[in-house]
C-alpha cells in the first residue's frame, strides 16, 4: 500500500501560480475561463480564439508544470484553424484541489461541458498523461475528433519501463489500451521516434488497437518535449488536415464515425 501511495504521487509534477510563464497569456491575446467540475472544485482555464474557426479544440496538458508552459500548442492550434480552451487539472496552476485520476477526468468534462456552448464541432486534444485523460473523455462523450500526441498504453506499463518487477505492482489506472477500442471518433496519434520517456512503441500498440478511421504521425527526431519545435510547420498543417477532414462529417453528424480520414501511418 505505501508503495502504490509513492508511485501515485509521482504522476504529477503541478506548478502552481505564480511559478510558470503567466506573461504569455498577453502574446497569446488568452482568456481567463473559470470552471467548476462536478464535484465543486474550481479550475483554472485560458481561451484562445482563432480566426475563422470550424473546430474547438479541449487542449489537455501532461503531468508536469501548467499551462502557461503549452504556449506554442495553443499558438499552433489556433493558426490551424481551432479554438482552443486549456486548462490547468486542479492542483496545477490557479486551480483549486489535488490531483487524481478521477478529479482529472472531472476537470476534463467541466471543459467538454464548456466547449459544447460553442456550437462547434469538439476536438479532444491530449497530451502524455492528458492523452490518458482525452482517451478517458472521448469513449463517454461524442467527439467530432481526438488527437493523442505522445501517449503511453497504461500507467502499469510506464512503471515497468522504470522498475520491470515492482512496477507495475505498485500503480495502475490511466489504461489507454483497455479503452481505446471503445473510441468512436476519427483518431490521430503523434508521437516521436527519439522518444526515451514514452516508447514509440507505446503509441503504436494503441494505434493498433484503436478502430477506425485513424491515423499515426510518427515525427522523426521529436522526443518527449519537443514535439511541436521538431516537426516546424508540418505540426500545424497536419492539425489543419485533421481538422478539415473531421469538420464536414462533424456538422452534418452530432456523434461522428467517419470523416475523410483514412488509415495511415507516416
Amino acid at each position: 500500500m505505501a508503495l502504490h501511495l509513492y508511485a501515485a504521487g509521482q504522476l504529477y509534477w503541478p506548478m502552481r501560480y505564480p511559478a510558470g510563464y503567466w506573461q504569455a497569456q498577453a502574446g497569446l491575446e488568452a482568456r481567463d475561463v473559470w470552471l467548476t467540475a462536478s464535484d465543486g472544485v474550481r479550475i483554472h482555464a485560458w481561451w484562445k480564439a482563432a480566426h475563422e474557426a470550424r473546430v474547438a479544440t479541449l487542449f489537455l496538458h501532461g503531468n508536469g508544470g501548467n499551462l502557461t508552459h503549452r504556449a506554442d500548442h495553443l499558438r499552433e492550434i489556433a493558426a490551424a484553424g481551432s479554438d482552443v480552451l486549456i486548462l490547468d487539472y486542479r492542483g496545477y496552476g490557479r486551480s483549486d484541489g489535488s490531483p487524481s485520476e478521477r478529479g482529472l477526468y472531472a476537470d476534463a468534462d467541466a471543459g467538454y461541458a464548456y466547449l459544447l456552448s460553442s456550437g462547434r464541432p469538439v476536438v479532444v486534444h491530449g497530451e502524455s498523461l492528458g492523452a490518458a485523460v482525452a482517451v478517458d473523455l472521448a469513449v463517454r462523450r461524442p467527439a467530432a475528433g481526438v488527437i493523442l500526441e505522445a501517449p503511453f498504453t497504461s500507467v502499469r506499463d510506464m512503471a515497468g519501463l522504470a522498475l520491470p518487477v515492482l512496477g507495475p505492482l505498485a500503480i495502475w489506472g490511466y489504461d489507454n489500451h483497455a479503452k481505446i477500442g471503445r473510441l468512436r471518433a476519427p483518431l490521430l496519434i503523434i508521437h516521436g521516434d527519439r522518444h526515451s520517456l514514452v516508447p514509440l512503441r507505446f503509441g503504436q500498440r494503441l494505434y493498433a488497437a484503436a478502430p477506425p478511421p485513424k491515423s499515426l504521425w510518427v515525427v522523426p527526431g521529436a522526443g518527449h518535449n519537443d514535439i511541436v519545435g521538431v516537426a516546424g510547420p508540418a505540426y500545424r498543417e497536419r492539425l489543419r488536415g485533421f481538422y478539415d477532414a473531421i469538420a464536414p462529417a462533424a456538422a452534418a453528424e452530432p456523434a461522428p464515425r467517419g470523416g475523410k480520414l483514412k488509415h495511415a501511418v507516416q
